[in-house]
């Protein structure tokens, strides 16, 4: 009886590891933005893909761009490959001249000028397996999470410029906003279907397969490290947020916008950071979600991320701890309601309490009425 309990506190624990990580980057943008970014699953899923492709490339098993794919989508995966080093540079450049510095060179010239190098690099060079071939699995382990995170990253932090930053400088109302993190959503979906086609594709096996037991329980050093994981990026969040100055920059941002570029802080610099923590941690959910559930979908982030979002509102979107609490609570019913009742009413039990927790305290279990002076 006891290890079947610690086992399901197991199972809850992996399964609220990957819902807290997206719940905190709902709960990072909705923060600071008041923006529910509804392709943050979807990024999700993206994090998941780029972290296949960089084992398996780091590992020799696939090229970083398939051999035998059309030429559109062999440059469109030299193009994204190619987008951080480009933003990197036009961050640079903008940095200087937001300092007052002249620039002697042609702004866009260069910015475009490394987006196309790099490209034809990526182009000639990512359709080869030699070049990494025969890595050790656990150096392909430590390399994976630092470039799953800034890739992913730079695709939230893209979305940002594309789609969200137009609309908020335009004023336009949050129905268009939420409705194009929908459309952006459905686009990374289908996206992803067109240039990988339908076929699921199965995630290496970049840890050992120890397995190690709890008092009866098991649990494998996959999962292990993925819950590890999720509570130290908390921590460290935690710790960025409030003994930062960017974290000081985005509490302020979230307290008044408009007053924050009065004060001298870089209100764009702040979004990017937002969506760039965001995006990273739903990033990291993906790669261990992938690593512990190995077939990969274009549609796997829709119901995950839709089940962190409400995870966060539960917890108190905009608090982290809430975001953070709110998504093992979910996990915690969830393994519980399937364990005790069936599978098939886990989201019906499961979604019940949490509406009863939502109508009792609707600001959430941590978060805090808003108040407006008048």
């Amino acid at each position: 009886m006891l290890d079947t309990v610690i086992q399901q506190a197991l199972n809850a624990l992996q399964l609220g590891s990957y819902y807290s990580l997206i719940a905190l980057g709902y709960c990072l943008v909705y923060g600071v933005l008041l923006l529910i970014n509804f392709a943050h699953g979807d990024i999700f899923m993206v994090g998941a893909y780029i972290a296949f492709f960089a084992a398996t490339f780091l590992m020799g098993q696939h090229a970083l761009i398939p051999p035998a794919s059309p030429v559109a989508v062999k440059l469109a995966f030299a193009g994204f490959f190619a987008l951080l080093p480009t933003f990197a540079m036009a961050w640079w450049l903008g940095r200087k001249r937001s300092h007052g510095q002249a620039l002697n060179v042609n702004y866009p010239a260069v910015v475009g000028g490394v987006f196309v190098v790099f490209s034809a690099a990526v182009f000639y060079f990512g359709q080869s397996v030699s070049i990494a071939s025969g890595t050790d699995k656990l150096v392909v382990f430590a390399v994976t999470i630092p470039l799953t995170m800034v890739l992913t990253s730079v695709v939230g932090v893209f979305i940002e410029r594309v789609a969200y930053k137009p609309l908020r400088l335009k004023g336009a109302n949050r129905l268009y906003v939420v409705i194009t993190a929908l459309m952006m959503g459905i686009i990374l979906e289908y996206g992803n279907l067109s240039l990988l086609g339908t076929s699921r594709l199965s995630f290496p096996t970049l840890l050992p397969r120890t397995v190690f037991d709890v008092l009866g329980a098991k649990i494998t050093i996959t999962k292990l490290s993925g819950i590890a994981v999720s509570f130290l990026v908390f921590a460290l969040l935690q710790w960025i947020v409030t003994r930062t100055k960017l974290g000081m920059a985005m509490r302020a941002v979230s307290y008044d916008k408009f007053a924050v570029p009065l004060m001298g802080i870089p209100l764009d610099a702040v979004i990017i950071f937002t969506f760039f923590l965001g995006s990273s941690m739903a990033g990291l959910a993906g790669m261990f979600y992938a690593m512990n559930f190995p077939v990969l979908d274009p549609f796997m982030g829709a119901l995950v991320g839709w089940k962190a979002f409400v995870a966060a509102v539960v917890g108190g979107i905009g608090d982290i701890r809430g975001a953070f609490v709110g998504g093992f609570l979910l996990a915690f019913l969830e393994v519980t309601v399937a364990a005790t009742f069936s599978s098939e009413l886990r989201d019906l039990i499961s979604f019940t309490i949490l509406l009863g927790i939502l109508t009792w305290k609707p600001t959430g279990l941590f978060g805090k009425p808003k108040t407006t002076k008048i």
